[in-house]
């Protein structure tokens, strides 16, 4: 492989800091990013190694695990043997951190060597904290300068970055990103109340032109725009990229998302603890989340079993690190659902892809009569059809030892009347039937009576432990 400004003979990796691309190219390290496929495993395999070796020189908790398991560094002589160390759950890491309290025994550098102390964001269980050492987080902004170059960022960009900056990492990426990549960044952040109001004047008068945030959010200042009489085309994103959940992957929203704004919709994000988080992404073709396999190495995976799966299965991804020095991730499970091609991308990139990106989280799933459903599935169907008024709401119930689907959706300004709702139920009830195979119950109310979030939606109750409990 022909040589880049990245010094990959030693592990881990040294970048020129210097280095930008000129404005017109397409890729970051073309050498790196549209080698063959079988030439840049061997760069992987190069940085795995190196990385399988570190971990279990520096960290009591991968040399246990990796005992009990019976492998060792030794075991790694080619890419596939990586499939031969076991998995790590999200519950080992809240496991470690109780029993070697703030970080865990995963941690491969001194605490005084850490730089910044993030954390999840608990939306599946209690936070973990983890520490990342001031190398990382530069080498965590050269991977998000790379990632955000292949969206269509360029230094002639004016980043507004809407997302709360607290130990959620994903604003803090998108800035480290962006400042590498030479843009002029704009962190505006959420969560104060008015400051989405104050975020459409802002807009108006500094005229970005890329947005960062939660597709819900951009919903809901593209709604907050219109109730001030301006059209959230002439706050002027040109592209906005995503992270957090999975609608900007969903097709009905980011149609929603693209015509709202005028700009592109790119879809991204895996884990915060893979930071970098934009290790799965979008390039501006929007074919797909490209897994960037030489930053962060993904399987994706038979969710039993953990086992790889060949090209075109959905499984789960599991995610290692490749350049980690202070808290690495190796085979961690990540929950989600997916499913992968290694068909070639528009960009010339040779990564392998998510055509339909992140569908959800597989603990989101939940079963009625039988029937697997994903809320994306209901947003997808829901925001393709005229006259929804843009959020919803799920509730499962069980009535009569019977398991009932209610979907409290919003109408649109304009469906006022009986008979225009009624029609629109009617078109909610057949499309959802149709897709979910049960038959739901439609609630609608008007548009502006669901909240509206600044982080992550979380539109699901399921109200059937309470039947239980008050049938017994």
């Amino acid at each position: 492989m022909k040589s880049a400004p990245v010094d990959c003979s030693v592990w881990p990796p040294r970048y020129d800091a210097r280095y930008v691309p000129p404005p017109e190219q397409e890729h970051w390290f073309p050498d790196i990013e549209c080698a063959p496929p079988r030439d840049r495993d061997a760069l992987i395999f190069r940085k795995l190694s190196g990385q399988v070796r570190y971990a279990w020189e520096r960290s009591p908790f991968y040399r246990r695990k990796w005992q009990e398991a019976g492998v060792s560094p030794g075991t790694l002589k080619t890419l596939d043997d990586l499939s031969k160390f076991p998995v790590v759950q999200k519950s080992e890491l809240r496991e470690a951190q109780e029993r070697c309290p703030p970080f865990g025994d995963n941690l491969c550098i001194q605490p005084t060597e850490i730089a910044r102390v993030h954390g999840t964001s608990g939306t599946t269980g209690k936070p973990t904290v983890f520490g990342v050492g001031r190398d990382d987080w530069e080498r965590i902004g050269e991977a998000h300068a790379r990632i955000m170059w292949g969206a269509g960022i360029r230094p002639r960009d004016r980043i507004m970055i809407c997302s709360f900056f607290s130990l959620y990492v994903g604003s803090w990426g998108a800035l480290k990103g962006g400042e590498r990549l030479g843009a002029t960044v704009f962190p505006f952040g959420a969560g104060v109340s008015g400051q989405t109001l104050m975020a459409v004047q802002w807009a108006l008068d500094l005229e970005p032109t890329a947005f960062y945030g939660t597709p819900s959010y951009a919903l809901h200042l593209a709604e907050t725009a219109r109730r001030e009489g301006v059209d959230p085309r002439s706050l002027g994103f040109r592209m906005l990229f995503f992270s957090g959940e999975p609608g900007a992957g969903i097709p009905a929203t980011k149609q929603l998302i693209e015509e709202t704004f005028g700009g592109a919709c790119v879809d991204m994000g895996t884990m915060a603890e893979m930071m970098p988080w934009m290790s799965n992404a979008e390039c501006r073709h929007r074919t797909g989340m490209h897994l960037w396999q030489d930053v962060v190495y993904t399987q994706v995976c038979d969710p039993h079993t953990c086992a790889p799966l060949p090209a075109g299965s959905e499984g789960m991804p599991v995610y290692t690190h490749l350049e980690r020095t202070s808290q690495p991730m190796i085979r961690l499970v990540s929950g989600d659902l997916t499913r992968w091609t290694d068909d070639p991308c528009p960009c010339g990139r040779t990564y392998p892809r998510l055509p339909n990106g992140i569908y959800g989280r597989i603990d989101d799933m939940f079963i009625v009569r039988g029937e697997n459903i994903y809320p994306g599935a209901i947003e997808d169907t829901l925001r393709a059809i005229d006259g929804f008024g843009g959020e919803f709401r799920v509730i499962i119930t069980r009535r009569e030892a019977m398991d009932e689907l209610l979907v409290r959706a919003e109408h649109a300004r304009g469906v006022d009347t009986a008979d225009a709702q009624e029609r629109l139920k009617k078109t909610m009830r057949e499309r959802l039937r149709a897709r979910l195979g049960v038959h739901p119950i439609v609630e609608l109310v008007p548009e502006g009576t669901i909240p509206r979030t600044e982080f992550k939606a979380r539109r699901v109750l399921d109200d059937r432990d309470l039947y239980r409990t008050f049938v017994r």
